[in-house]
Formats: structure tokens, sequence, C-alpha cells
């Protein structure tokens, strides 16, 4: 293999790969490090294998339905293992894919672990050993389940999300250490595969990045579920007993389980990649500080991905990807941040975009807030997906839409309308004068819409009831 490169891209998960494929599009000699798996974490340990089981809960919550539809179904089961199985699969398929892509755009793809061992120069030890250089470089190193020192995941009994995706066999009980949006997807799953779970968190409320009403919403949604939530919880540590494990709380309870889950947070894979031998600037949390065009203190050297974000997102990564990419290319791009779609696997799902009402007013803006639930949608009521709302925030002032949130049947791909319209900056006319189809779910977004702008079609306008009294 040769070894001198216009871009060497360190990592080839969902920010890796994209800013590789980009830069061989613009004409550049591109080779790209992958020290385990083609496709990094999301592909092969995170968004896909995980979607793919939940895709599989949906389908059995639908089945069990049926009698709803007027449809007659007995004895209704499910194959954990070969659930399992079709997980697998569809990652290999997509694995396959990503490889192919990379290798029909004159991609060079070395297998094993990169470190640099100058600013241009990255030293590959595995089955590819080689030492190559570049004048641009794209670290793309990701991250990995945080470890926690007073309850370290052993693998079996203790688990990270890494492990319970390939546990084939279901516990009777989970404990899962953590209510934000990893341990709440699995809480999800499993409960809906007739799990008991039961979810612990420090924090005051479940998923507490996300707005408090969503927030309230998943607790009761879970809680009709049979989740149990126990908030406002310290957990001193997780011991392994003769049927599973005790998780230790402060103040004496405990809470017996079959398995842990310890879903707290991620730790950056960026303190054995040789960074010290570059001058790149790296924060105490393992992050590395870059700029609006994904570059970091060293000219040349680009940082995307979890190290490089606060949005630890697949697709945030990828957009990354391509703006350092673009840069490292000689085209000058820059990152945006302020239409950042976000989706929550649960059921029900939950999806957000911009800023929240509670955001829009501490940033100084005259910020309203319309909702529309989801049960006087006609849609909804026609296939028994009445639970959630869609909400818009725009800046009364001016009209600009400002954020959106959407809890329900579908959230993770109603969002991007809200996407599209915050990126572009656009008005809450641009959604009110816009025909939207019927009978749809994307519909909430036009009754949200003319809530927020105080002209209400199928809702009762604000405060009727109190000017007929």
């Amino acid at each position: 293999m040769e070894n001198t490169f216009d871009i060497i891209v360190l990592g080839s998960g969902p920010g890796g790969y994209p800013a590789a494929l980009k830069a061989a599009q613009m004409g550049k000699k591109v080779a790209i490090i992958e020290a385990n798996l083609i496709g990094g974490t999301c592909l092969n340990r995170g968004c896909i294998p995980s979607k793919t089981l939940i895709s599989n809960a949906e389908i059995l919550k639908k089945i069990r339905q049926a009698n709803e539809y007027g449809i007659s179904v007995e004895n209704v089961g499910f194959d954990f293992e070969k659930m399992i199985e079709r997980k697998d699969k569809v990652v290999e398929n997509l694995r396959k894919g990503v490889t192919g892509l990379l290798t029909s755009s004159g991609v060079t793809i070395f297998k094993g672990y990169g470190k640099f061992i100058s600013a241009n120069e990255i030293k590959i030890i595995g089955e590819n050993n080689a030492i190559i250089k570049a004048c641009k470089i794209i670290i793309a190193t990701g991250s990995e389940p945080k470890n926690i020192p007073a309850f370290p995941c052993d693998h079996e009994c203790i688990l990270d999300s890494t492990d319970i995706l390939n546990k084939k066999n279901l516990p009777k009980k989970l404990a899962i250490i953590g209510g934000g949006i990893i341990g709440c997807e699995f809480a999800s799953l499993y409960a809906t595969f007739g799990v008991e779970v039961t979810i612990l968190e420090m924090l005051p409320r479940i998923i507490p990045t996300e707005p408090g009403n969503l927030s309230a919403k998943l607790q009761d949604s879970f809680t009709k579920q049979g989740i149990k939530i126990e908030t406002n919880v310290r957990v001193l540590g997780i011991d392994r007993v003769a049927n599973g494990v005790s998780v230790k709380l402060e103040g004496g309870k405990t809470v017996d389980a079959d398995i842990a889950l310890v879903a707290v947070g991620r730790q950056m894979n960026t303190s054995d990649i040789g960074l010290e031998k570059t001058g790149v600037i790296v924060s105490d949390n393992g992050m590395i500080p870059v700029n609006d065009k994904m570059e970091t203190n060293v000219p040349g050297i680009y940082a995307i991905g979890d190290i490089a974000s606060k949005w630890w997102l697949a697709h945030v990564a990828t957009h990354q990807g391509l703006i350092a990419a673009s840069n490292a290319a000689g085209h000058l791009e820059k990152m945006q941040y302020n239409a950042i779609p976000s989706a929550i696997f649960t059921q029900p799902e939950i999806a957000t975009v911009g800023l929240s009402l509670e955001q829009a007013l501490e940033k100084g803006y005259q910020a309203v807030l319309g909702t529309f639930p989801f049960i006087a949608l006609g849609k909804s009521q026609a296939i028994l997906e009445t639970d959630g709302f869609s909400q818009i925030v725009i800046d009364k002032k001016t009209g600009q839409i400002l954020g959106a949130q959407v809890m329900g049947y579908q959230a993770s791909a109603l969002i991007a309308e809200m996407a599209v319209a915050i990126t572009n900056e656009l008005t809450v006319e641009s959604i009110t004068s816009s025909i939207h189809a019927h009978p749809t779910i994307s519909e909430g977004w036009l009754e949200a819409a003319l809530l927020a702008n105080d002209t209400p079609l199928h809702f009762p306008k604000k405060n009727d009831k109190a000017k007929k009294r």
C-alpha cells in the first residue's frame, strides 16, 4: 500500500466514513484507518443494532393491538434469539455496504490501530502495519460507554450498552442506572418484551436534557407500561449475588435484578492516539476544541463527532465530517448548530429541534408555544396512535420558528419538516400557508403552528371558556 495521501481519516464511524467519501469525491487521495469494524460504534454497537431490535418491539406491540383492529391473533409469541440474529444480519449487510462505498470511491482502507507520531504522520499496528502521511488529517475516533469505578462492568451481569445488545436471552428483571436517552430506549425495548424494568436516575426527572413536558409525558407513559422509575437516587455500587445483581442506593435501599445496565454517559477515544505528538489541545474531559470549520488549534488537523461536539449524535458527526472534508480539500464550509434534530426511540418516540420555550425565553425572545394533541388527529385515531403531541415555539414579534418538539408515532420522521424550517429561518406562516396532506400525522405541525399564531382551526382558542363566562 502507498503511504502518502492528501487526507487521512482516523476512524470509520458515521463521521469518519462520510468525510472520507466527501474528500474522495472532491478529487483527493484519501486513506481511512479503522481499528475495529467499518462503520464504527453507530453501525456496529449503537444506533443500527438497537433500532433494529426496537423495530421488532414495535411490530410486537402492533400485533398485541390486533383485536382493537378487529383482527384475531392467537398465541402471540416471539423468539428473542432470532431477533438478535436478524439484528446481526442487518448490521453485517450495512457494514458491507459502507465498505463497498469506500472501495468504489477509491478510498484506501487501513485495518489497524492508528496513532500519531507527528502532526502529519500516523503509525498503524494491526492487520495493515504501516506509517502513512498526509498534510490534512481528520480525527473521528468517537466514544465508548463510560466505565464507572464505583460499579465497573463485568460484561456478564453488569453491562454497558454494547454488552446488552449481544445478550441472546432476556432477563426477568433489569435495573437501568441512568434515565437518559440510552437508558430510556433500552427500558422501553425490554419492557415491551415482558421484562420487569426499573430505571434509577440521579436527577429529578428522566431525559433531563429534554423539555420538562416531554419528560413528564414519557414518565407517565412508562408508568402505564409497567416500567418503575426512581428519580433523585444515587447508586453507590452494584454487587453480584446468587440470582443476579443487587444495586445499592444511598440511604440503604437496594434494587435486585438479574442484570444491570449502566447507561451513564460516554468517554472520549482521545487518550491513547498520540495527540501529544501533534500539539492538538485536548480538554480534561477528553474532548478536542474546534472552530466552525471543525479544525483544531493545529492547522490541517480536524476533529469531528463525539470528541468535538456537545451533540453526541450520528447525524451531527456525519455533517461535521462533510464540513471537515470540504475544508480539508480547500473549500470553505462552516458548521451551524441552530437546527440539530434529535430523536429518542422509545415508545412513544420523541424528537426535538431548535429551542424549547424555556430556552427561547432565556435568550430574550417574545416566545410563545403552540401544542396540538395527536388524539385530535383523524389519522392518529385511525391507526390507534393517539399518545403524544406536536408543538412549535415561535417568536411572537417576528413569527420566526425557533424550535419544535414532538412525541408520538413516527416522531423521528416528523421532525424533519421543522428542521428544514428552522435551518432556513422560516416563519410560522410558512407552515400555516403550506397544504398538509390529510389524513396524516404531519397535520399536527399545521395545527400547532395555527395555535402558536393564535389562529387555531381544530382546537378551542385559548381562554375561550373564560371569555364566555
